[in-house]
């Protein structure tokens, strides 16, 4: 395993003072407490923790369009009325509301992802960590599913500034809908993911036959589940797949994709996974493949 010189863990203190709302499922609080988690274990003794950065607007557009950003940094609920005419077109509403400081947000969580992308190209880390990111929903233009900005996205871009090929695995029990649509139309990144599909499930994408476009086709590999998965069967089609790709994609650089919500008993999702079982996954893409890791977990 890496020494503690070569891990990273990304954190902010402020990350964890956001609300989206009194009844909405997104909690950033959550990672204050697992940030209290990782102290309290011990955990950041075998890591360099590192101050997340404020990803800047220029950073963010790299990705994400100029009108877009520009909107998220004046929006906020004291001028909310007065913007409403684009709530439409940037998908802004329930699922994605308008809070106190949503652009600071925003630019926390992206910050670290993409300088954790810049450790791994300088060689300066073998793994980086940044549990406030994986917003994966987020489109060029448009929020969605609790996410403004896609730091995953930004970070891949980053990565392919020293990587020929990056691969994206995605455990989230939603699509990771908004990297593969960033990514659909090219063979130097291979999106892959495994999420619950069918009967109107959020967002309703990621069929099995869909598989990239034009120079992009066949490096999108979706697996659609049903609920209630467990440990052995998911252990099943995981590790075949990924050691499938692995072996005929020839990555030089992973980003993994852990959101919570595929774990059992989670308020949003349905399946049945355990804790031990998204360590393992962690760990045997790090052990079988030796390769940069970017690991992030809404």
């Amino acid at each position: 395993m890496p020494s503690k010189s070569r891990v990273f863990y990304y954190y902010h203190p402020d990350v964890g003072n956001f609300h989206y709302g009194p009844r909405h499922p997104m909690k950033p609080q959550r990672l204050s407490a697992l940030n209290n988690l990782v102290v309290n274990y011990g955990l950041d003794k075998h890591m360099n923790v590192k101050l997340c950065p404020r990803a800047s607007a220029s950073d963010m557009r790299r990705f994400h369009s100029r009108e877009y950003i520009d909107f998220l940094e004046r929006i906020s609920p004291k001028n909310a009325e007065e913007n409403e005419e684009f709530f439409i077109k940037f998908n802004i509403g329930e699922d994605c509301p308008v809070f106190e400081g949503i652009f600071d947000f925003c630019s926390l969580y992206t910050g670290g992802s993409i300088e954790g992308a810049m450790l791994l190209n300088h060689k300066e880390a073998d793994i980086v960590m940044n549990w406030s990111g994986g917003l994966h929903h987020a489109k060029k233009s448009e929020a969605s599913g609790f996410c403004y900005l896609n730091d995953i996205v930004l970070a891949i871009l980053e990565l392919l500034k020293y990587h020929k090929r990056v691969l994206y695995i995605d455990i989230d029990i939603h699509h990771g809908d908004g990297v593969q649509e960033a990514f659909n139309f090219t063979d130097r990144v291979m999106t892959v993911s495994f999420h619950r599909y069918g009967n109107m499930f959020f967002p309703g994408t990621g069929n099995m036959y869909d598989l990239g476009q034009k120079d992009g086709t066949y490096f999108s590999v979706n697996v659609p589940l049903q609920q209630g998965i467990e440990d052995e069967d998911y252990c099943s089609l995981f590790r075949p797949i990924i050691d499938a790709i692995v072996e005929n994609f020839r990555p030089e650089a992973i980003v993994l994709q852990c959101g919570a919500d595929s774990l059992g008993c989670d308020r949003l999702g349905c399946f049945n996974l355990s804790y031990a079982f998204f360590y393992f996954i962690a760990f045997c893409i790090y052990i079988f493949m030796f390769l940069p890791i970017l690991q992030s977990l809404i």
